[in-house]
């Protein structure tokens, strides 16, 4: 099966056919480094990640870049507020960053710029939109005519009309068009600045990822990525940019996941509800806090909530108690555990078939829990010695697993011990009692609807209820919240 891709630019899944056949070059927006990273920066990262990790599984040659805006108005703002240089406040930014995504367990990209390394390249590239009649400066600053663009608005789906109608409330008199936007910015006191053609001055927000993306991938790459937020006006100003000043397709496939809500609340600075990262990994672990960043589909928003967060938990401590039995049983799990023909890897196999429908880690997580609920019975129908076969489809679904956490979804990097060791030392080990009694009588359940016992099955349904307890089966695993 080939893999499937949402595209946002054609609103449709569509076949991914890489523009070298075998390799993908693939460019995603980083963060604006002038604040710590909050859960809905994590979920874009790692969404990233984990795409990047199954295409180099599926064999692909991966170029991954992924960059930094190291100056930008909010950072010059905050280091005004602390009468700082902005570059003392993007370091320490960029470490800060650093030091979440390993705690996430995020690889690092193939390459990640910063706007302050790529000065050269971005005058150059907005020199080369004036020359081609797409930009025009006026008192030092440099502003892309909209106008010259005739697709302008594809990937938004919004109308040019109906967006300078709107524009004309706060009209700017430096503009020809109250939507064209700014390419170089003239330089205020207090701010750095870059000497240019145009007079001192410092990028625009939109035109750096343009230049970035054409110097490292190529004036045309397979995947561009980021959160729904920047579809527009970002990305539909890059695509503007690049494909003003090269004539040809920026992008192929453009992937955008969606929103972190908290409590069901968008996640905004008036509410005072935006999560830090690092305050969220106080009290849970990182690889739970994975697992419940990849149990939606990318593309849909997700829920952060106290009980998300515990059921995160519970199912990560599902899998480490059954390898944990696993070791104990059988040691640690060997390379030759695997088959070599993969059709005779059951759990890879259709882990792959969901991830090959446009990277659904919520469907490809479910076949985790079925390989953790088979093996279990394995151990407790045959506690005594499992027969060679037996002992056989155990090692390779262990292995699967395995591969499955480690290769793609960046889970399971711990051995078992140490795993539960940690939760220990951190305090992170205590589930309710609570929690506990619903994860035993939802398997009751299972284990009914198994042997077809629908009466149980009910009895035990209608108990969850009356505890306010709402179960939601999906596609190899039962589901549960608390109503609230």
């Amino acid at each position: 099966m080939s893999i499937s891709i949402y595209n946002t630019l054609n609103r449709k899944k569509e076949a991914f056919e890489p523009i070298e056949p075998g390799k993908v070059k693939m460019y995603v927006c980083g963060p604006t480094v002038y604040d710590h990273c909050h859960i809905g920066h994590a979920r874009s990262v790692v969404v990233f990640d984990v795409i990047v990790r199954y295409l180099r599984s599926q064999g692909f040659d991966v170029s991954y870049v992924r960059n930094f805006t190291d100056v930008d108005d909010k950072i010059i703002d905050r280091a005004n507020e602390l009468g700082v240089d902005s570059r003392e406040i993007s370091e320490k930014f960029i470490r800060a960053f650093y030091k979440d995504m390993d705690a996430l367990n995020v690889a690092r990209a193939d390459a990640e710029p910063r706007v302050t390394e790529f000065i050269e390249e971005i005058k150059a590239f907005v020199l080369k939109l004036i020359e081609r009649g797409k930009a025009y400066e006026t008192d030092g600053n440099v502003y892309y005519a909209v106008e010259s663009f005739k697709d302008y608005g594809k990937l938004s789906g919004r109308r040019l009309e109906d967006m300078e109608a709107g524009a004309r409330v706060d009209i700017d008199r430096r503009k020809r068009n109250p939507c064209d936007f700014a390419l170089w910015k003239a330089a205020k006191p207090g701010e750095p600045y870059w000497e240019s053609l145009w007079g001192n001055g410092r990028p625009g927000w939109h035109i750096e990822c343009s230049a970035m993306s054409s110097k490292l991938l190529g004036e045309t790459f397979d995947i561009h990525g980021g959160g729904k937020d920047l579809i527009f006006p970002h990305h539909e100003n890059e695509i503007a940019q690049s494909e003003g000043a090269s004539g040809k397709v920026f992008a192929k496939y453009w992937i955008h996941n969606g929103f972190v809500n908290i409590d069901q609340e968008k996640m905004s600075k008036s509410l005072g509800n935006f999560l830090m990262i690092r305050d969220v990994l106080k009290s849970c672990h990182p690889e739970a806090v994975r697992l419940f960043l990849l149990s939606n589909h990318y593309r849909s928003p997700i829920d952060f909530t106290d009980r998300a967060m515990d059921e995160a938990t519970t199912r990560l401590d599902r899998i480490y108690t059954l390898l944990e039995r696993a070791e104990d049983r059988f040691g640690p799990a060997k390379a030759d555990d695997l088959a070599d023909d993969l059709n005779d890897r059951p759990y890879w196999k259709t882990f792959c078939e969901a991830m090959d429908d446009d990277f659904n880690t919520a469907l490809g997580l479910g076949t985790i829990f079925e390989a953790v609920r088979t093996l279990n019975s394995l151990l407790d129908t045959q506690q005594d010695r499992l027969s060679t076969d037996a002992e056989a489809k155990f090692r390779s679904g262990r292995a699967d697993i395995l591969d499955i956490g480690q290769k793609v979804l960046g889970i399971l990097a711990e051995s078992p011990k140490a795993y539960f060791e940690k939760k220990r030392s951190h305090g992170l080990e205590e589930k309710s009692a609570d929690a506990e009694m619903i994860e035993k009588m939802i398997q009751d359940r299972t284990e009914a609807r198994k042997t077809k016992n629908w009466a149980k099955a009910d009895e035990i349904r209608d108990k969850l209820a009356e505890m306010n307890v709402i179960l939601e089966d999906r596609a190899g695993e039962t589901i549960w919240k608390v109503k609230t």
